[in-house]
This record gives structure tokens, C-alpha cells and sequence, in this order.
């Protein structure tokens, strides 16, 4: 028998639709389950107040910010704590549950931002299914890095390239509206 997470990295690379409907199933039990750790817009703030790690940002809903930075700066890939919150671009965020909490996504829940001056809303959130404004299934992307990363994308963690450059990148980074300027 195959297992849950096995079964929706299949759904999630073939794309069928009747798995899509499983694991939102899958997605609401695993929710219910985990109620300590409140995400709402508030949870997602203005880059320049997380920390950087290389090219991208880092922050603790659960207070334990050494951690997350001290997985996110391991070069040899490291097991995010609960509370991570991951951001490349302003609009996209990935944060990081208790173990067990979606073994299919090893417990990381995605998000789709909308930001503004006034600061942030959640447009999508979910694990398997969120896919961004672009087209892209964040999961898709993410289970193709190296296990030992976490589902953490970088140039050499084994994850498809995204079409930006760095350099584009940071002009999106710098470009965050909910920034004060």
C-alpha cells in the first residue's frame, strides 16, 4: 500500500484531478490537528523585519528565530523547527509546522500573499495545491529538492530554475509595498 505522502507527490506530479479532491481531505484532518500555531495576514510582514540568509528571508512565529536561522545557514541542508517562515519574494511564503503535521509536505504549508502598503492578505494557503499567480505549484517545485534541504529551493539544492535572475530577485525583494519607506 502506498503511502498518503507517496500518493500526493504522485497526484501533485500527474496532476490528476480526483487526487487533488483527496488531499484536500487529507489537507483539513491535518489542519484540525494543530491549533497552537496561529497564521493569519499579521504573520507575514515586510522583508526588511525578517532576517536574510544568502538571497532570501527568514522569521519564527513560535519565537525560535536561532534555529530557523541556523537551519537556513547549514550549507549542508538541516531540518527547519516549527514556526519557520521562508520567503523568497514578497508574495509567496512557505511556514513550517510541527512534525507529523503533513508528512506529504514534510509538514511545510504554503502560501500565496497579496501585499500592500496597508500590509498583507492571504490569497491561497494549503500544501499539495497552491499554486501561484504564475502557474506554478509551489509543492511541484519544492519536492524536487535534495531530502536533506527540506524543501528549501536553492541554485544547487536540486530544484527546478526559476525564469528571474538574482538580480531580479532582489529588485522584487527591494520593491516590497509593505515596506515604509
Amino acid at each position: 500500500m502506498l503511502s498518503k505522502r507517496i500518493v500526493l507527490v504522485l497526484c501533485v506530479l500527474v496532476g490528476i484531478q480526483a487526487c487533488d479532491k483527496n488531499a484536500e481531505v487529507i489537507e483539513a484532518t491535518v489542519v484540525a490537528e494543530s491549533p497552537e500555531l496561529k497564521i493569519d495576514a499579521d504573520s507575514f510582514v515586510c522583508l526588511n523585519q525578517m532576517t536574510a540568509v544568502r538571497h532570501y528571508f527568514v522569521d519564527n512565529l513560535s519565537g525560535d528565530l536561532a534555529a530557523t536561522v541556523a537551519a537556513a545557514e547549514a550549507t549542508d541542508g538541516a531540518v527547519f523547527p516549527p514556526g519557520s517562515v521562508v520567503q523568497l519574494v514578497p508574495t509567496e511564503a512557505m511556514v513550517k509546522h510541527k512534525s507529523g503535521w503533513n508528512v506529504a509536505t514534510n509538514d511545510w504549508e504554503f502560501f500565496e500573499l497579496d501585499v500592500s502598503a496597508e500590509g498583507s492578505s492571504i490569497r491561497n494557503r494549503g500544501f499539495a495545491d497552491v499554486v501561484n499567480r504564475f502557474g506554478g505549484n509551489c509543492f511541484g517545485c519544492h519536492i524536487k529538492a535534495e531530502a536533506k534541504y527540506d524543501l528549501i529551493c536553492e541554485l544547487d539544492h536540486g530544484c527546478d530554475p526559476i525564469p528571474v535572475t538574482r538580480e531580479m530577485i532582489a529588485g522584487i525583494q527591494q520593491q516590497d509595498p509593505r515596506c515604509a519607506d
